[in-house]
């Protein structure tokens, strides 16, 4: 509680302001819960370098670079509640709602060597590293439990200092290219919603979606697989030549993917064969399962 005080002002206690400050360490608890979970038999061999990371890890990165400085200066200045109120918000919105959402499709179904994997759980080696340190001075039981989980010979969290950031991470052309696909999100994500009221699918991943956006969003998906991004089995972009300004976004069509429902990955994709009831990619996962 302590560390969410702005000390400089008088404080007011409620069973509101309990539930408030409840509900951020839980979601603080949830986060690191799920890192040792995606961590689990992480190694040196499985790291990848920044070069050789998807532009969605070097966004995260990013964030990291951001808040590395945003968390130190306020240390400096011990202005505490500020640390608490940016990492926290950083872990629920940057993280549990958005990265880990996109990610856990690769986390959970693709090969253990696959490029996008690997960078995933480097990255989120990195944030793991930089959350139990950062917030060390403020949570301290908390932090320690989860260090001390993970690397039970590896000291006490506390005599950590902050890992040092690193140059390369700033990259704001991947924080404006992810602005601008996260404001098309938001347009997915809400026809998304009004299918699953009226019936029409029962998640997100039964879906297709096509829309015409303007050609700065269209650009920012270059490299970017879409139905990754709105956790559909199938999307599509076009340019809307009549597209005034930027941020505009246009439904052309939606419905029901195509194809049938993998077992494993819960996509419903045309490469599905229905008698295994496995997509090419789960199916050379599962038949290598036992070599690797």
């Amino acid at each position: 509680w302590a560390a969410m005080v702005d000390y400089t002002e008088d404080q007011r206690i409620g069973k509101q302001m309990l539930a408030t400050t409840t509900d951020s360490y839980r979601k603080l608890r949830n986060t690191l819960r799920y890192l040792l979970g995606g961590l689990a038999g992480f190694s040196e061999a499985e790291r990848i370098s920044h070069d050789q990371m998807p532009p969605l890890e070097k966004f995260i990165l990013h964030r990291l670079w951001e808040l590395d400085g945003a968390v130190r200066k306020a240390y400096e200045n011990f202005r505490f509640a500020e640390v608490w109120r940016d990492v926290t918000w950083f872990c629920s919105q940057d993280l549990s709602a958005f990265y880990f959402d996109i990610r856990k499709d690769s986390l959970y179904c693709d090969s253990p060597d696959s490029e996008v994997r690997r960078a995933v759980r480097t990255v989120m080696d990195l944030v793991f590293e930089r959350l139990t340190a950062w917030l060390s001075p403020l949570a301290p039981f908390t932090t320690d439990e989860a260090w001390s989980t993970r690397f039970p010979d590896g000291g006490f969290n506390a005599l950590r200092v902050i890992p040092a950031i690193r140059a390369e991470w700033e990259n704001t052309a991947e924080l404006e290219r992810w602005r601008a696909i996260r404001g098309l999100m938001e347009a997915v994500n809400g026809h998304l919603e009004l299918m699953r009221t009226e019936k029409t699918i029962g998640s997100s991943l039964e879906a297709y979606v096509e829309f015409a956006v303007d050609s700065e969003t269209l650009g920012a998906f270059e490299g970017v697989i879409s139905q990754d991004v709105f956790r559909t089995s199938a999307a599509k972009l076009e340019l809307d030549a009549a597209a005034k300004g930027i941020h505009s976004y246009k439904l052309i069509k939606s419905g029901i993917a195509e194809g049938h429902k993998c077992d494993r990955c819960w996509k419903v994709l045309t490469e599905v064969d229905p008698a295994e009831k496995l997509c090419g990619r789960c199916a050379k996962v599962v038949a290598n399962w036992g070599t690797k």
